[in-house]
């Protein structure tokens, strides 16, 4: 058979080969139709004016003070209120307008859980002290997401009646007066606590991977404590602390949960992803380019963001040379004002930040939340999910819908990994690399306005079961599984690709000279050596798309008929005639979704599988 250039070029493979070309053209055509395709019809509808091409949208953004205003903030970061009869201190913030807003509250989240992250993850890598193994079960329990609820709670947590003051102004009087917080404070703290433990996990795993010779020799030359700590292990940690930072910067950008049940206090709703979610509610965002400038703006940072972590990691030298080889991480008992700090510090903090899901659990098993604590234990809540034909409905939407997308997820992992990994020199390879992992820096909340404009304007899918504005005959199923397949595409893809490293190409050319196809030896060779993998992947995508909030209570709550599980708790916290502890029990199910998921991962992979992709 002719060598051809052109396959060479493209595939990396002298002679066209189907699977090969399959490998790389069914992942790049799949991300072009539904990722890279809806964001340009959303780019053109906002530089869109008048039938003119024109930036009006964006300058009619940044010249708003709605919007953009730096120069007059309204608000107060703290200030004395009255409430229920005595003086608290209220916690509220700056209102600097909605863009504005948003990057704050982003970096502010970002400091305040890596630091949270940072000190974790270096006191359960480097002390050994009683209770270690129950302080790693507490770290584990935030990762249960809990959409909506856990926020409900942390609201409730941090009211001048909440369990905080309880505490620390009515049995420790460690506080002046109660606290209360509220607006975009409350929505910092909300998050905070949410996302922390992703950036524990990823500084965690950089921790103990650190050569330990390296800082025994730091400290033959005299370096100790925190010197050594600045100037030899923060820095060889720092790209695990940096990417969990960032991906947390991004999550905060797109999250709905915390502005949506705070949005009691008008400040909590200028953010950009409630601007944007508003638009669905109130009228579909039917001709409003201003939103699609609004969520490109949004998208631009995360990518941003995104790209700025990957430089500066890139930057830099971080390998270490006997890496590779096996080691026993430095592990010390703490000095007593160690021991002391991580009793009545750490501890506490950590009990924190454990209370919003022993909350919901507490809340789904209730009758009623007034004051500190939840009162009447009842079962009708837990019942109802299996009883109540409304709830019992979506739970089986997610489940359809998540399911449907998590097979889509392994053809493209599973494809996109081996061409980009085994096919390095193709000018395809990149491409497709980047294209499987860019989904995690678009914010859900983009890709659901990208999907409204693009099945609503474009000709083969307007007046469609796709189409949000045909109302009557719209199918919300379909575009959250495009939707799903495309969001959780990259831990699968990393954890997938992980596994094709792993297993040198010499195992596959072996079984092609004695006679297998390519498929054959794909089949019978690759998959059964990475199935570990590809089935850790998928279990993490699974418990993604079942909690996916931003599309789901957008373009996933227009058809009440066919609500993913997060609409419904929605609509069951802000509804006029919802109910939390009913939202509660949803978040139990969830909880024991994610719970299951990670059980048998472990049992059939032996790994432990994090929320996030590492293992």
């Amino acid at each position: 058979m002719k060598v051809s250039k052109w396959s060479e070029r493209l595939f990396g493979t002298p002679l066209p080969d189907g699977v090969v070309m399959t490998s790389f053209l069914f992942p790049l055509l799949y991300l072009v139709a539904f990722l890279i395709i809806p964001v340009f019809v959303m780019l053109a509808t906002a530089f869109e004016y008048n039938g003119h091409l024109s930036a009006h949208w964006f300058s009619s953004i940044f010249r708003s003070a709605y919007y953009f205003n730096p120069l007059h903030p309204d608000g107060y970061l703290v200030k004395t209120l009255t409430y229920g009869g005595r003086e608290v201190y209220h916690f509220y913030g700056w209102d600097f307008g909605v863009v504005i807003n948003s990057i704050l509250v982003s970096i502010s989240v970002m400091i305040l859980t890596t630091i949270l992250g940072t000190v974790f993850a270096f006191i359960m890598a480097r002390y050994d002290f009683p209770g270690k193994n129950v302080m790693r079960v507490l770290l584990f329990i935030p990762l249960l997401v809990t959409p909506f609820v856990n926020v409900v709670v942390v609201k409730k947590m941090f009211l001048p009646d909440g369990i905080i003051n309880w505490i620390l102004h009515d049995h420790l009087h460690l506080l002046p007066k109660p606290i209360w917080i509220d607006g975009l404070v409350g929505v910092i703290i909300a998050q905070t606590i949410t996302y922390y433990p992703i950036v524990y996990l990823n500084a965690y795993a950089s921790f103990i991977n650190i050569d330990p010779s390296l800082e025994e020799q730091a400290e033959n030359l005299g370096s100790r404590s925190f010197h050594l700590f600045r100037t030899v292990t923060f820095p060889l940690a720092l790209p695990g602390i940096m990417s969990g930072a960032i991906l947390v910067g991004i999550f905060s950008l797109e999250d709905l949960a915390a502005p949506i049940v705070f949005q009691g206090s008008p400040i909590a709703k200028k953010l950009m992803s409630y601007q944007i979610y508003s638009s669905f509610v109130s009228g579909f965002a039917i001709g409003n380019p201003q939103m699609a400038a609004l969520a490109l703006v949004m998208l631009t940072l995360a990518i941003i963001m995104f790209l700025a972590v990957r430089w500066y990691v890139g930057l830099r030298q971080y390998a270490m040379l006997s890496k590779g080889g096996r080691w026993n991480p430095r592990v010390a008992k703490p000095r007593w004002w160690q021991a002391l700090l991580i009793a009545f510090v750490a501890v506490p903090v950590l009990l924190i930040t454990v209370f919003p899901q022993i909350g919901v659990l507490l809340l789904a098993f209730s009758k009623s939340w007034y004051g500190t604590w939840p009162s009447g234990f009842t079962l009708d809540n837990i019942k109802a999910i299996v009883t109540q034909p409304d709830i019992e409905r979506v739970i089986i939407n997610s489940l359809m819908y998540s399911t449907a997308a998590v097979l889509i997820i392994i053809l493209l992992s599973l494809t996109s990994a081996y061409a980009s990994n085994r096919f390095k020199k193709a000018r395809l390879a990149p491409v497709i690399d980047s294209l499987a992992t860019i989904p995690i820096a678009v914010p859900g909340i983009v890709i659901a306005m990208s999907y409204f404009f693009f099945f609503s304007t474009v000709p083969p899918f307007k007046g469609s079961t796709l189409d949000p504005t045909n109302l009557l005959e719209f199918f919300p199923g379909a575009a959250l599984i495009l939707a799903y397949s495309i969001r959780r595409l990259p831990f699968a893809a990393r954890s997938i690709s992980a596994g094709l490293q792993q297993v040198h190409v010499s195992l596959e050319e072996a079984a092609m000279n004695l006679g297998a196809g390519r498929w054959k030896a794909l089949v019978s060779v690759i998959i059964p050596m990475i199935y570990l993998n590809l089935f850790g992947g998928a279990m993490l995508s699974f418990v993604y798309c079942m909690s996916e909030t931003s599309v789901g209570i957008t373009l996933g709550s227009i058809n009440s008929t066919w609500y993913p599980i997060t609409a419904k708790m929605k609509e069951l916290i802000i509804g006029a005639v919802g109910s939390a502890n009913l939202a509660a029990a949803l978040g139990v199910f969830l909880m024991a979704v994610q719970i299951t998921a990670i059980v048998i991962a472990n049992v059939i992979t032996k790994q432990r599988y994090s929320f996030i992709g590492l293992t």
